[in-house]
């Protein structure tokens, strides 16, 4: 089942940042604009914030299965359109309809692990899928782009879609919930549940019903809220890399596109070692004996402090320099990444980790779409990078903040159902007493 998440992780990233390899040859062909192009790769983001609330209490409804299978379908098939169509509109247009459908992915990921792992293997497995991203991007790198330099930036869109297409099939036919697998036994179920899993996931009887009243009190814990700001940080950083890295490398350090593709391969390398590393030795401190706080923050609080080395790359012309410190910043960020979705999994309340998960890439989706459009406005009127790199690394700055003084205490939230006028059903109710 771990197997399958990362291969629609690394599928799921591929088409994000694909337009990044495509941009400068697009630039150039249809005659954007520096301002524009950062529209273009944040409208992705803003119709992903807009629909990833509803699509995490989807994901609490339909379970992942259903989720991914429909999510696949549309992403990559709106992908391979943009390839398709002749005007910057309809472009936009379908650069937003991929945001609609890729907007459940964290959410369903967050829910088939926290149904299928223990807390004390949960922030590996995170880490592992998490991984997949920058193994996407960064072995994909120098292969589309020499798709780009061979057949054009069209084809770089066809080929990612179609390879979605293909895998939601596969998905589809393989992918089950713990309470559906065949494979799996009743021991293995009870230690997923008697470590914290919830084994259930996908079933009824756990389901809480979507309500602003529900959203309200998952705003109000401050581990989730300090949770959510963190991630904002965490996507501003990740989606300068998506979208204008290498831009960077061709515009402000004078690299070729061959060479941009090389290069920027191995940010992306590195941040998987950093993936990694984050969950393993969350897990290995939280096997130790350390607290769950200490154990998930500390590594999230040490990531944010290397992302913020992106700031560096202003004081050197030097290349190797220069990919040393994006790299650097990268692994930091991939760091705090993984452990954001671990933490989740710890402290969202039971029948309400998709709505959580939700609210979570919400904000991390705010990070997502003003990250490339600020860097855009910003080259628009100062015509460099500077202060470019000084917001990204503000930004995993203030990230750092939220985890040190916000979160707190680690400990799953509790819902007070009746209190908050939710309809629970009784088979519900009963769990939650047991």
């Amino acid at each position: 089942m771990l197997s399958l998440i990362m291969i629609v992780m690394a599928i799921n990233y591929m088409d994000r940042g694909n337009l990044a390899i495509a941009a400068p040859v697009m630039q150039a062909e249809l005659g954007i604009d520096a301002a524009m192009m950062g529209l273009l790769f944040s409208v992705f983001a803003w119709t992903y914030m807009l629909i990833v609330p509803f699509g995490g209490a989807l994901v609490d409804k339909i379970g992942p299965r259903n989720m991914f299978s429909v999510g696949l379908l549309g992403w990559s098939g709106f992908t391979v359109l943009i390839g398709a169509v002749t005007s910057l509109n309809a472009i936009l247009a379908c650069r937003m309809a991929v945001g609609v459908f890729e907007a459940p992915t964290i959410p369903t990921n967050l829910r088939c692990v926290s149904a299928w792992f223990p807390n004390n293997e949960r922030a590996f497995a995170i880490g592992l899928y998490t991984s997949m991203q920058y193994v996407a991007l960064g072995l994909m790198t120098p292969l589309l782009t020499w798709i780009l330099l061979n057949w054009g930036w069209r084809a770089v869109f066809y080929i990612t879609g179609i390879i979605g297409i293909v895998f939601a099939i596969v998905w589809h036919v393989c992918y089950r919930d713990p309470k559906d697998s065949k494979t799996a036994n009743q021991a293995e179920l009870n230690y997923i549940r008697e470590g914290g899993g919830i084994t259930e996931s996908g079933s009824t009887e756990t389901h809480v019903p979507f309500s602003w009243a529900l959203v309200t009190r998952l705003l109000s814990q401050r581990q989730l809220l300090g949770l959510y700001i963190g991630q904002f940080a965490v996507m501003t950083t990740l989606f300068f890399f998506l979208t204008w890295f290498p831009t960077y490398l061709i515009k402000e350090k004078g690299l070729s596109i061959l060479q941009t593709g090389y290069y920027a391969m191995l940010p992306f390398l590195v941040a998987i070692a950093g993936a990694l590393i984050g969950g393993r030795s969350s897990d290995w401190m939280v096997k130790r004996g350390f607290s769950l706080g200490f154990a998930r923050k500390a590594p999230i609080i040490l990531g944010f402090l290397l992302a913020a080395s992106i700031f560096g790359a202003n004081y050197t012309d030097n290349i190797v320099l220069v990919i040393a410190l994006m790299s650097t910043a990268f692994f930091g960020q991939a760091m705090a990444s993984t452990l954001t979705g671990a933490l989740l999994s710890d402290v969202a309340p039971k029948g309400a980790v998709g709505l959580a998960g939700g609210v979570m890439v919400f904000f991390a989706t705010l990070g997502s779409a003003t990250s490339p459009l600020i860097v855009g406005f910003i080259l628009q009127y100062t015509g460099g990078f500077a202060w470019a790199m000084s917001y990204v690394a503000l930004i995993s700055a203030f990230g750092m903040v939220a985890f040190m003084f916000i979160v707190g205490e680690v400990s799953r939230v509790v819902i007070d159902h009746k209190a908050l006028g939710l309809p629970v059903e009784e088979k519900q109710l009963a769990t939650e007493s047991k």
